[in-house]
């Protein structure tokens, strides 16, 4: 035991103390966990993720086409949950092109959806949090591309800050002038 408080103390006293920049000043906020893909399994990072939600799920995400996550979003509302999608005005299709069962997950109830006012720049996010306890980001996007061949992380926080964080940002977003909701 005096070993592991000998090393932690000699660790904080060559951790610098006073912040130098942004990442300096952010707190250390949770257990992370990281995926490379593609490999086997690494598509089913978001639908057992989304699979957790029994209050909320805010999703922001440039494509969402994965129909493996759409069925685990459509399982989600089943169960009661609130799911808010804020995209990108070029989802892949557009209105007209959407998927029949992404079509029909906008139309029930359970599910509002927006996107970012077409003319401006990219909505780029793929994160979403669930129940205020999980934050999801990364650079895969919700599509079979995205998780089966592209080189593409998924970075997954167990914190109710990082979360907390991201609900933030998610609701600025989310009340944007220029937003048009989305619906089939």
């Amino acid at each position: 035991m005096w070993k592991k408080l000998f090393v932690l103390a000699l660790l904080a006293s060559v951790v610098p103390g006073d912040a130098r920049g942004p990442i300096d000043q952010e707190p250390v906020m949770a257990g992370v966990r990281l995926f490379f893909g593609p490999r086997p399994g690494f598509e089913e990072v978001d639908t057992d993720l989304t699979g957790r939600a029994r209050r909320t799920l805010d999703i922001a995400a440039y494509v969402l086409t994965d129909k493996r996550i759409i069925a685990a979003l459509e399982a989600a509302v089943k169960r009661g949950v609130k799911v808010r999608l804020y995209l990108d005005p070029e989802q892949p299709g557009g209105r007209a092109g959407l998927s029949a069962r992404f079509a029909q997950l906008l139309r029930g109830s359970g599910v509002e959806a927006r996107i970012k006012g077409i003319g401006a720049d990219y909505m780029h996010m793929k994160a979403y949090q669930v129940d205020g306890r999980y934050l999801r980001s990364g650079s895969a996007n919700f599509s079979f591309s995205g998780e089966h061949r592209q080189d593409n992380d998924i970075i997954v926080i167990e914190s109710r800050a990082a979360a907390g964080a991201f609900t933030q940002q998610f609701e600025q977003l989310w009340a944007r002038a220029g937003n048009v909701p989305f619906a089939p």
